[in-house]
């Protein structure tokens, strides 16, 4: 069947009624999927590609960075999950906070934050970056690094295993598809 045929054949049926969510089901008979043709939304899509192609910029701080490393390295290799390491803020949507934030650093932090473009998003990675952590009562620390920049994801542990950082990207990339991309 050609494509002329099949887009005469959709002019000759039209879409069913109901829901969207039933027209894009693939199980049961969808007559758009028979036809050649996925429908979904603008939203959607746009989300579905930002979660594919995640790029963080890395601001390891302490030990935590270390950990970073080895999700990046191939054991666990981030890239399959469209994860690629950015050296710059401008090429990044994604920063990835990682390890004992200090005062002198929390103007530095912020700086690079707001060179990131829009749309973008923080892990706060270890117990020192999520809430200062073994140093919480130091005079020179950063108690949150949410004091500084707005955090999504909130990756527990002293260290965090390179698995838990994976498993809060995995989180952030839910949260991503859940979100509206288009303001309305």
């Amino acid at each position: 069947m050609g494509v002329i045929q099949s887009v005469s054949n959709v002019m000759h049926n039209p879409i069913p009624e109901g829901r969207v969510d039933d027209i894009l089901r693939p199980e049961g008979d969808n007559p758009l999927l028979e036809r050649g043709f996925v429908t979904t939304s603008v939203d959607a899509l746009v989300n579905w590609a930002r979660t594919g192609s995640m790029w963080p910029m890395t601001f390891g701080l302490a030990c935590c960075a270390v950990e970073m490393m080895h999700a990046g390295a191939s054991r666990l290799d981030l890239d399959r999950y469209g994860v690629i390491f950015r050296p710059s803020p401008r090429q990044s949507d994604v920063m990835i906070v990682a390890g004992t934030l200090v005062n002198k650093m929390a103007p530095a932090l912020r700086k690079v934050y707001d060179q990131m473009p829009e749309p973008k998003w923080v892990i706060s990675m270890g117990s020192c970056a999520n809430g200062g952590g073994y140093y919480h009562y130091s005079y020179s620390v950063v108690r949150g690094c949410d004091r500084v920049v707005p955090v999504d994801i909130y990756v527990p542990g002293c260290p965090p295993t390179a698995e838990a950082l994976v498993y809060g990207i995995l989180q952030l990339q839910k949260k991503i598809r859940r979100t509206n991309t288009i303001a309305r």
